[in-house]
């Protein structure tokens, strides 16, 4: 069966039982009902995460004046748009507290102006977003140095500074999103496992897991949610990057079974209450 050709595919929100194909067998149903669920929350996601922008982006553009409001309104940049929707939004589900294009004074005098910043009781953190090109190849030897010099002074100044390559943003976004959680989790005393949301299978497979008292394998997804061999380590890769598992063994070579991860019971426990 190939599900991106099929109407409750396309039709994603609209997609509705009227649409099966009486013609699919029973393994071909319980895939789809795998699926429809999965897209129906990733367009309620992409929803609230664009209101929650244009939000975000109205709100500062009616405090702004000046430069610092001139280049809200030209929009956030293609790499800065890309890490909110990939990473930040992912990890928090909110843009409190946010800050983007944030003008800050120069140690000339003058003002620049910071990607991201986050700013939280006395917490002062910035985020940059580097692409390959400005930073590596395109710069002066002075531009080099000032954004060293540039760097150092908001350290002074108190700032924390994580600092992200674009290519990590677009490839590695899960990596990025679990570092910004831990650098709450160390300043502020977050607990990013509460804002995990599990879906059905996810919750299934976690309490199968804490039963068994061995590595969670393959076949055990094969049988517990009588998927096919695919599909069941598609779903074990997922909540690895979820970290939700964790491979067993030193995972060099093949993966054979899986682990909970330590924060697996307290999210599985904090998503059923």
């Amino acid at each position: 069966m190939e599900l991106i050709n099929n109407p409750i595919v396309s039709f994603g929100c609209e997609a509705h039982a009227a649409f099966l194909d009486p013609a699919w067998t029973a393994a071909e149903f319980r895939e789809a009902a795998y699926f429809i669920p999965n897209i129906l929350e990733a367009t309620i996601i992409d929803e609230k995460y664009s209101i929650a922008l244009e939000n975000l982006l109205n709100k500062h553009l009616a405090k702004r004046k000046g430069e610092s409001a001139r280049r809200l309104k030209e929009g956030l940049g293609h790499a800065e748009e890309i890490f909110l929707r990939q990473v930040w939004w992912p990890a928090f589900g909110n843009f409190t507290d946010l800050h983007p294009e944030y003008e800050v004074k120069d140690f000339r005098d003058g003002t620049r102006f910071l990607d991201f910043a986050f700013l939280r009781h006395s917490l002062k953190l910035t985020i940059e977003i580097d692409g390959y090109g400005p930073h590596a190849s395109q710069i002066s030897r002075a531009q080099f140095a000032d954004q060293w010099i540039r760097q150092n002074h908001l350290i002074i100044d108190g700032w924390k500074i994580l600092r992200f390559s674009f290519d990590d943003v677009k490839t590695r976004p899960r990596m990025c999103e679990q570092m910004l959680q831990q650098f709450m989790g160390r300043f502020l005393g977050w607990d990013a496992s509460s804002d995990v949301k599990l879906s059905y299978v996810e919750k299934e497979v976690i309490r199968f897991a804490l039963n068994i008292g061995r590595a969670l394998k393959p076949d055990d997804i094969c049988t517990l949610l009588n998927f096919g061999s695919r599909k069941s380590y598609q779903i074990l890769k997922a909540m690895t990057d979820k970290s939700l598992l964790t491979p067993a063994g030193d995972g060099r070579k093949c993966i054979r079974g899986y682990n909970l991860h330590e924060q697996a019971y307290t999210i599985w426990e904090k998503n059923n209450c």
